[in-house]
């Protein structure tokens, strides 16, 4: 907002036509008498203020994905715990999740072409640190690959997530709070849990020429997998859940 202070000196009838075909919402004038534009006079005058706001108009105003790329809305990091502690910028949860707004046109293997295998309007869940942030329509967004995605999860529990490609979710096995000889176990020094149940899976990845190929695991398989592998979420019934890739599954335990 630019303030310009006009004293009886800087107004003459040469530039008055300054003044012409200003709106009477953008001339304030907060002097003491009756003012008249257009027949101002020295003592009328005095101490009047301008004010002039510009509002520049976005120079571009639609993002189009392009190949098998998305563009996703992000979803606001939550800035209080459920206890309601406000949290500082530093200890707020990176955002994982958000809206699809647009997508591409997908991408081809040989002759065959694949769609992109989400929607817009849909809820999804993305990998950590994947894509490019871009702040569009004052709102931040992320442009990654499809694949990428982890899942869609159109609701607020992860358990109902559905995963992408590849993908599986994992309920994951409580870790151990005793030693074989019994000693209890701090939290800070329990064994990351590498166990759990296969809750739901992906349709499968494609094969070079862009078909399915099935997942070997199948809902309800117990499942040893890959340490520090995939993405990990906590429930609404207070369980950690998992997303990685099947190849992070090392074998289906019987």
């Amino acid at each position: 907002m630019a303030t310009t202070q006009i004293t009886a000196s800087s107004i003459s009838a040469r530039n008055m036509a300054l003044f012409e075909g200003l709106r009477p919402s953008a001339v304030q004038f907060p002097c003491v008498g009756h003012v008249k534009i257009g027949n101002l006079t020295q003592r009328s005058y005095k101490g009047m203020i301008v004010k002039a706001a510009t509002v520049v108009a976005p120079k571009y105003t639609a993002i189009k994905p392009l190949g098998d790329r998305v563009l996703v809305k992000i979803k606001e990091a939550e800035e209080k715990t459920e206890g309601g502690i406000l949290l500082p910028t530093t200890a707020q949860t990176k955002p994982q999740g958000g809206e699809v707004v647009a997508i591409g046109e997908g991408k081809t293997f040989g002759k065959t072409k694949v769609d992109i295998s989400v929607k817009s309007g849909e809820e999804v869940v993305y990998s950590k640190y994947a894509g490019t942030e871009v702040e569009f329509n004052g709102t931040k967004h992320l442009i990654l690959k499809d694949d990428d995605i982890v899942g869609i999860l159109n609701t607020d529990d992860v358990k109902d997530l559905k995963p992408l490609n590849d993908r599986v979710l994992i309920k994951v096995a409580e870790a151990e709070e005793k030693t074989a000889g019994g000693l209890l176990l701090t939290e800070a020094t329990k064994e990351k849990p590498s166990v759990g149940t296969v809750i739901a899976v992906g349709p499968g990845p494609l094969d070079e020429e862009g078909n399915i190929k099935p997942l070997t695991v199948t809902p309800g398989n117990n499942v040893l997998y890959s340490k520090y592998a995939g993405t990990d979420f906590k429930g609404k019934d207070g369980s950690v859940y998992i997303a990685l890739r099947a190849s992070d599954v090392i074998a289906i335990l019987s």
